[in-house]
């Protein structure tokens, strides 16, 4: 079986890498930042607890909108609100929590897929 090449990605920004605590995409540092299959956006969520579907509003103005959003909540996984979960749903959207690398990681997989998502991660 052959080995994912993250540069094989298509379309939109990439997360090439990690350095000092910081999402390197496409050549910018971001501490945490927004991903949609069209751009990069630096982002500054609240704390996991607090976070809010008025925080994602970059990222729900996607056209069509996406299947679903990965969110990257920090170094280690935690759950969101489940307000947020619902309020996703309430607009079609699925959400997929997981630590902030793994999302990075999962984000280049899945565009290589040419899947229509998006992304949400919270400082490292």
């Amino acid at each position: 079986m052959p080995r994912f090449d993250p540069s094989e990605a298509r379309g939109g920004p990439l997360v090439r890498g990690f350095s000092d605590g910081q999402f390197v995409v496409d050549g910018a540092r971001h501490a945490s930042v927004l991903l949609t299959p069209e751009r990069a956006v630096a982002w500054e969520p609240p704390g996991i607890g607090e976070l809010a579907i008025e925080h994602l509003e970059a990222v729900l103005a996607l056209q069509p909108a996406p299947e679903f959003i990965l969110l990257g909540t920090g170094p280690a996984l935690t759950h969101p609100p489940r307000g947020l979960v619902r309020a996703l749903q309430e607009h079609g959207i699925g959400l997929e929590a997981m630590d902030s690398r793994a999302a990075a990681r999962t984000w280049a997989v899945l565009r290589a897929e040419e899947r229509w998502i998006a992304a949400a991660l919270m400082p490292l």
